[in-house]
């Protein structure tokens, strides 16, 4: 699972807790790009691709129906045209030329055939191909959304990003080619030496001297070309992760200035690349010309035999071209399959990168009652002696024991690392408490499906989140069987609905991903309004005004006093200030609740919480100070 945190990074969550997470991961925490690689499987690999062609074998056996048609069509052209030859060169000194009109037009049917079968072999294999890869990229796509929040903590997003496009459509690359490939060059092989036989054995044995150690040299490379292409797919995946980390955060980059080391991060990944591409493509490429090499060879060692035996007058000269045309459809086969070596090694590679996130075990409710569908009505959560670790031996949470009431708030304080966010996420069932309970009503919420729980939360974050999609979609995703009036309403009640207005086209204004095109505060209004169109009874605020001007502060302050009506509101409270008014503050460290009281008796007490509070206001009048003197 990686290293041990003291805070969740939350994930995209459904649509019915009112808001999308941030991705996040352990502060300090390494970056995981995925597990190192795997034992290979071909045999497994190609099983497993196999299973995603049920209901295309039909079609299927008639596109090896087509492609036996063109095979054939095409073997028994030099046949006809050694009997072209023959009709010239024959010992009567006379052409037939109703014999040779007769041939003609044979042969000019045989391509005709040849032709339209392998037309029809490439229209219904794309089909084929297509459908396949539709059914992985929905199922990959499916299964994504149902691993944990864990899982996408120690992933990188641009590998996972990489692996539903590069490695998925190199497999496409190989249904859509290599299997005609290999049915036609499996046909025209068995044909061609069949035909060499049957006009010459002993061209023939000459013929097949060179096809050992075409086989020799075709092994050796393809040993070291599968692993130089999951290299390669592994590097590109990396360099992915970096882009859209470097890309989301540039905000933090160039406020850090941070350009120059992100620089150097990707020009080493990119270096890395580089060298493992060019190790993979010299290694795909050496395989075509050492084939043509010894296919020249046999061209050259089969000509000269042929002329010996011509000139014996053990063969006639029409037999020599149909024998040379054979001996280039018998090598060329081998050439192609040479060629799908590459391309085979590049798709089970990606194939069983696919594979493996496919093979991570997706989120279940192992007590779970699924039946029960309704909505909760939480009136009151308990954390009862709630311990939690991300490995057993370094313990983030332990011994936590308070209530939330409806209609009550309750704040949480604590330095970074105290492990706020990580009671939020036990709460919301991310993770399961590795000891105790968490109850809604005296009920284990391990006991209700994830799903409904977290219908039951709506959390407003401090970085909010926003789709590429238009605003009233964007509140929407609160509640998706909303209706366009309720979306209105909850913009109202939000104070969203003014500045909407102003927008280009209002509601139907498109924004940008994580909605760049509007302020930082008009898209926390935009996230209130979506948490009060989910309408949930348990109500959790990450800082929600923090990031904000003055006036739009008191907006978000006025929607929050709509929001906190009725229901349980847990704040994770990073300004003091914000929090004066909550029933309950609890004071984290180290994973314990080291007090717990009003604002008034906790700074009363003149422990933890009035150390953290008068600290948090002397840092503030330090930087309005520095500020003062700047100016």
């Amino acid at each position: 699972m990686g290293e041990p945190r003291t805070e969740s990074g939350f994930g995209r969550s459904s649509p019915a807790m009112g808001m999308a997470f941030r991705p996040g991961r352990a502060p300090g925490g390494p970056v995981y790009l995925g597990p190192k690689e795997k034992p290979r499987n071909t045999r497994r690999t190609v099983g497993r691709m196999v299973q995603f062609l049920s209901g295309g074998w039909v079609t299927l056996l008639f596109v090896f129906v087509l492609v036996c048609i063109a095979s054939l069509s095409n073997l028994l052209g030099p046949y006809w045209i050694g009997k072209v030859v023959d009709t010239f060169v024959g010992g009567t000194g006379k052409v037939d030329f109703l014999a040779l009109k007769t041939l003609l037009i044979q042969l000019l049917a045989l391509y005709i055939v040849g032709g339209v079968c392998t037309f029809l072999q490439y229209y219904l294999m794309a089909g084929i191909s297509q459908d396949v890869v539709f059914r992985i990229r929905e199922k990959l796509f499916q299964h994504l959304q149902n691993l944990p929040v864990a899982f996408f903590d120690r992933r990188s997003h641009g590998d996972l990003m990489s692996r539903m496009t590069n490695d998925i459509e190199n497999i496409n690359m190989t249904l859509s080619q290599g299997i005609l490939q290999v049915f036609s060059s499996f046909i025209t092989l068995t044909g061609a030496f069949l035909m060499m036989v049957f006009l010459s054995p002993l061209l023939t044995l000459l013929t097949l001297m060179v096809i050992p150690l075409g086989f020799l040299v075709t092994t050796l490379l393809s040993r070291n070309t599968r692993k130089a292409f999951s290299l390669q797919q592994k590097a590109l995946g990396d360099l992915n992760g970096l882009i859209e980390e470097s890309i989301t955060g540039i905000w933090i980059v160039k406020a850090f200035t941070g350009e120059r080391k992100v620089s150097d991060k990707f020009s080493r990944i990119n270096r890395e690349l580089r060298k493992q591409g060019i190790w993979a493509q010299i290694l795909a490429g050496t395989v075509p010309p050492l084939m043509n090499l010894m296919n020249n060879l046999s061209f050259l060692s089969t000509a000269v035999g042929g002329g010996w035996l011509v000139l014996r007058g053990s063969l006639s000269v029409g037999i020599v071209a149909s024998f040379l045309q054979y001996s280039r459809q018998f090598m060329r086969p081998l050439n192609e399959m040479a060629n799908q070596v590459n391309l085979l090694q590049a798709a089970l590679a990606g194939a069983e990168r696919v594979f493996e996130i496919l093979d991570e075990s997706p989120e279940v409710d192992k007590n779970g009652d699924s039946k029960d569908g309704s909505p909760l009505q939480v009136n009151r959560i308990e954390f009862v002696d709630v311990h939690f670790s991300y490995l057993p031996e370094v313990p983030v949470l332990r011994d936590l024991d308070f209530e939330a009431w409806r209609g009550k708030t309750i704040a949480i304080v604590g330095p970074t690392g105290a492990g706020k966010t990580t009671l939020v996420s036990l709460l919301a069932r991310f993770y399961e408490p590795s000891r105790g309970r968490i109850l809604f009503d005296d009920r284990d919420i391990r006991t209700i499906p994830k799903a409904i729980v977290r219908g039951a939360l709506g959390i407003v974050l401090q970085d909010t989140y926003l789709f590429s999609s238009t605003v009233r979609e964007n509140i929407r995703y609160g509640r998706l069987d909303a209706t366009d009036e309720e979306v209105l309403e909850a913009a109202r009640m939000a104070e969203a609905d003014p500045f909407i207005r102003r927008l280009p086209q209002g509601y139907d204004t498109m924004l940008s991903d994580e909605g760049l095109n509007i302020s930082q505060g008009e898209r926390q209004l935009i996230s209130l309004a979506r948490a009060l169109l989910a309408n949930p009874p348990i109500l959790v605020l990450d800082e929600a005004t923090s990031n904000v001007d003055t006036r739009t502060e008191l907006h978000i302050q006025r929607a929050l006093g709509r929001l906190r009506k009725g229901r349980i509101s847990i704040v994770i409270a990073h300004r003091l200030s914000t929090i004066r008014d909550a029933d309950v503050i609890l004071v984290l460290q180290e994973g314990r609740i080291v007090e717990r009281g009003t604002h008034r008796s906790l700074l009363e007490a003149k422990s933890a919480y009035h150390a953290l509070y008068h600290a948090q206001f002397r840092r503030q009048a330090e930087l309005r100070s520095s500020h003062n003197l700047v100016e």
